[in-house]
């Protein structure tokens, strides 16, 4: 198999703008933290980017640098915030709506956050039903609102003088929907804005928007977003990477972690039962039978994927797989997931595991926003175009190019991850093969 060339990677020079579609318990949990990393007080514990390190060469050589050292990343003092809500409040009021984190640790960064205030939301209210706001666009069709949109981006690099931006989707789940006419092809879709053609979805209007004033997209829901062939059309004649989908935080960063192991010991699985209950706005929208079933169809795939079954029949053929998500106000963005997995072992005699995961929603989500903003800067300042399956550890439901399956194992996500960082850098690819017993 042959290696394509090491990029030449431009450097991260000026200030990177990191556009928010959605300022709620996500969004603002994110730059809040940032903020306050900024200021020394706290550690960016959960980003790869800040935390991480990468092996380069033989374990012998004991060469273990931070991935920040290794890959020229826009540095975190150098970002610049901006994003749209359907709610006007600024950052710093929708921080303390959310109830995510502490009053003495907002009003730490109040002046930075307060500074923060959404510009108006294209929004449509049949793709998520169960909130509303009165901070929305209007336009006589969807083309007026993409171009508004684009606007919007040209008016915040102006303002802010960032030198580049990203976008990373935080906004609610949309209903179900799968990909129709209007979505196979730019020129279709293009066709279907100045029509206001039902089939496009608010999201899809983002990121259409943003790979067109260049700026790269991530997808944080299970929204049928950038996974459309008109967007990947344009992603690759625009050359900006896209990702996604839908933020891999709580039970189902667990499921990635524990199936893996499972299926490296051949263990069987009958069943896996998971629930959830949740209070933020997250749960609130996801009380929609439509849009649950959007995260549904997210939260289901991994376990296929990953365990194989039509290789395994005889240990994964016939397991029953169920997710549960119910609001429940009282528990606001903490959220608790409970997994009942039945297996079985040597013989076919049965165990259990049980799993209580209590979460914190935001707190597991932030720092991949911040991952994937810088990481999409550093892809696009390295040439790199379409989707980006290197960036699969973060998604419940990763992209994949045409043709192939998405990857789902954490632990294979994580290798390929760090491989592309090594052959950005020309450094040798890590496959963990040891030959030294046959030299």
């Amino acid at each position: 198999m042959s290696v394509r060339e090491t990029p030449k990677i431009a450097p991260a020079e000026g200030k990177l703008g990191v556009l928010l579609p959605g300022l709620g318990a996500v969004s603002t949990t994110f730059i809040a933290g940032v903020e306050t990393i900024k200021k020394g007080q706290a550690a960016p514990i959960g980003s790869l980017t800040q935390l991480g390190r990468v092996r380069l060469g033989k374990r012998t050589d004991d060469r273990n640098p931070l991935i920040k050292d290794v890959v020229p990343l826009a540095d975190m003092n150098n970002l610049a915030f901006g994003g749209w809500d359907i709610y006007d409040a600024n950052c710093y009021d929708s921080a303390v709506n959310a109830g995510v984190l502490q009053r003495d640790l907002l009003d730490g960064v109040k002046s930075e956050m307060q500074a923060i205030t959404p510009m108006p939301a294209v929004f449509e209210h049949r793709y998520v039903t169960r909130i509303d706001g009165p901070n929305i666009k209007k336009g006589a069709n969807k083309m007026e609102l993409a171009e508004a949109l684009i606007d919007d981006i040209r008016n915040f690099k102006e303002r802010t003088g960032v030198a580049r931006a990203v976008m990373v989707w935080c906004g609610s789940t949309e209903i179900y929907q799968k990909a129709s006419d209007v979505h196979q092809s730019v020129a279709s879709f293009e066709k279907g804005l100045g029509e206001n053609n039902p089939e496009i979805a608010p999201s899809q209007i983002y990121a259409y928007a943003a790979l067109k004033s260049g700026v790269p997209f991530a997808n944080g829901a299970p929204n049928l977003t950038v996974d459309i062939p008109a967007i990947m059309e344009l992603a690759k004649t625009q050359g900006m990477p896209i990702a996604g989908k839908d933020y891999k935080t709580g039970q189902t960063f667990i499921k990635t972690l524990l199936a893996p192991g499972l299926k490296s010991r051949l263990l069987g699985l009958d069943g896996w039962f998971s629930t959830n209950i949740l209070g933020n706005r997250d749960g609130e929208v996801l009380d929609d039978p439509d849009s649950f079933k959007t995260k549904e169809e997210s939260k289901l795939s991994a376990l296929d994927v990953i365990l194989q079954p039509k290789l395994y029949p005889d240990l994964y053929g016939k397991f029953d797989h169920k997710v549960r998500i119910n609001y429940y106000k009282p528990r606001g963005d903490n959220k608790e997931g409970w997994d009942n997995i039945d297996i079985f072992g040597w013989l076919g005699y049965q165990m259990q595991i049980k799993i209580n995961f209590l979460c914190r929603d935001s707190i597991l989500a932030a720092p991949l926003v911040l991952d994937l903003a810088l990481f999409l800067d550093l892809a696009q300042r390295a040439g790199m175009s379409g989707i980006m399956e290197w960036l699969s550890f973060y998604f419940k439901s990763p992209m994949a190019a045409p043709g192939l399956y998405s990857e789902h194992d954490i632990f294979i996500q994580l290798m390929k991850l760090k491989n592309t960082l090594r052959w950005m850098k020309g450094e040798d690819l890590i496959t963990h093969l040891g030959l030294e017993y046959y030299d």
